[in-house]
């Protein structure tokens, strides 16, 4: 059976839920670390987030000698070049990961989309559909909750469980979780999310300032970072281990990469 490449969207019409830090940390762990070939497609027009991020990663490399260092042995001496960030929109996502597979010489193993924030942009329902999964971050907030779960609810219903597109499943996963809440509330929530027939990750995202941190001059050790894997010392607790482990095996990302 041919190998496919997986379209995984990290999506959620709430902003400030953090969908951009994590598209980037679990590509940049999967590429740089376990050597899975990713790209992303950054649709999330007009900020395009994750496009401006590889930038500015860039111009550090060219302006500090210490990262331009840690380039140098990566790219050259590992020989682990950075992955492709491809500024698109929603309306034109799938086109162009299509075009970026069909001219790259190499496999990609995921491709990662960034969508906006909402269903009003045009194509972002469309291009829901040709995910192959979605995983959808929430917070113990209850406003945000309700506004999650009512579009979880209505790609549950409208694509998955209809079997238009490709989408073989959403699961939603905590985020941004603070260790001061109490485990009950967690678990009232949780009934709540299986009485609606949606399924939720084991792993969770602690609320950490170190999600917000991208790569800066002013500090050396680099958790978040379109060029770079996270440091060792920085993935302490932050559970992104985890969570991608949990990922590969929902979405059956079984082998060791292939780089």
């Amino acid at each position: 059976m041919e190998k496919e490449t997986l379209f995984i969207a990290f999506s959620t019409q709430k902003g400030g839920m953090g969908k951009t830090a994590v598209t980037v940390l679990i590509a940049s762990y999967l590429h740089y670390v376990k050597g899975y070939r990713v790209a992303i497609i950054d649709c999330d027009f007009p900020q395009h987030s994750i496009a401006r991020e590889r930038n500015r990663d860039s111009d550090l490399v060219m302006e500090d000698n210490y990262f331009k260092r840690a380039a140098y042995n990566q790219f050259s001496t590992l020989g682990i070049k950075a992955y492709h960030v491809k500024e698109s929109t929603a309306a034109d996502a799938i086109r162009d990961a299509e075009n970026l597979m069909e001219t790259s010489s190499k496999f990609f193993d995921i491709i990662f989309f960034d969508l906006p924030g909402t269903l009003n942009s045009s194509g972002v329902i469309k291009t829901l559909a040709s995910m192959d999964y979605i995983f959808t971050p929430i917070s113990a907030d209850r406003f945000v909750l309700e506004s999650t779960l009512q579009y979880a609810t209505m790609l549950n219903d409208h694509i998955i469980s209809l079997g238009k597109g490709n989408l073989k499943g959403l699961y939603l996963f905590w985020n941004m979780v603070d260790g001061r809440e109490k485990t009950p509330l967690y678990e009232a929530y949780e009934r709540a999310i299986s009485e609606l027939g949606l399924q939720i990750l084991k792993t969770s995202l602690p609320d950490s300032k170190r999600f917000r941190k991208e790569m800066s001059s002013e500090r050396q050790t680099i958790f978040r970072s379109t060029l770079f894997p996270p440091d060792k010392s920085l993935l302490k607790d932050s559970n992104i281990e985890e969570l991608v482990a949990e990922i590969c095996q929902t979405v059956k990302l079984e082998n060791n990469g292939n780089r």
